[in-house]
């Protein structure tokens, strides 16, 4: 399980009236020595707008309401090598991307005739959408990077910064999130100034 993060995704996604469930409660056992598995969450939004369709690749807040059912995969950051330093180097973010994500894409959503099509009508499109730290920044590392993930069947993409964002915009210092300990520590935060709109510096 992912922990920490997968809270941060499925806190993010019912804040954006998704109702979400553990895709499956059992880990899976990685193919490769080392490697550990990644959180798979649907979730379902019925609110979707009718029109539905994605407005773009990278996927932002205002895109929740076009989403009715999708497959969520989470590529952790205490899983992976990615660093805080990757987020400034397009080069090495498409690295990442390429060894880190790329390379392990057939493992990470279920296949076909798996556990989620009870719970999902047939006739129903499935977005799958995989969360990640960034992407490259610049081209031609950021535009292959989306080619590549489009080849590997993925939807749509969200960053953490964007989950992070929208949570911290929502989250209400009049509220007390007593069954939430993210939220409420982000209230907190948002409490004592140390996070301020509308750029959401932290400790400033």
């Amino acid at each position: 399980m992912a922990g920490f993060d997968e809270n941060l995704v499925r806190e993010y996604f019912e804040l954006n009236g998704f109702l979400v469930c553990q895709l499956r409660k059992f880990q899976k056992q990685p193919r490769k020595k080392g490697a550990q598995g990644e959180a798979e969450l649907l979730v379902f939004n019925p609110n979707a707008r009718a029109d539905g369709g994605l407005a773009g690749f990278q996927l932002f807040s205002a895109d929740m309401a076009r989403i009715h059912h999708a497959i969520v995969v989470v590529k952790a950051w205490h899983n992976s090598r990615f660093t805080p330093a990757m987020l400034k180097s397009s080069s090495r973010a498409f690295d990442f991307l390429k060894k880190d994500v790329l390379g392990q894409m057939e493992a990470f959503f279920p296949k076909e005739g798996e556990s989620f099509e009870r719970v999902v009508p047939k006739d129903e499109a499935i977005t799958r959408i995989l969360v990640l730290p960034g992407l490259p920044t610049s081209n031609p590392q950021r535009s292959e990077s989306i080619e590549l993930l489009k080849e590997s069947g993925v939807d749509g993409i969200i960053t953490f910064s964007t989950i992070l964002e929208n949570l911290f915009r929502n989250v209400e210092v009049n509220h007390s999130y007593q069954k939430s300990d993210l939220l409420q520590l982000m209230r907190i935060l948002k409490i004592y100034d140390m996070v301020r709109e509308p750029q959401m510096s932290l400790f400033n």
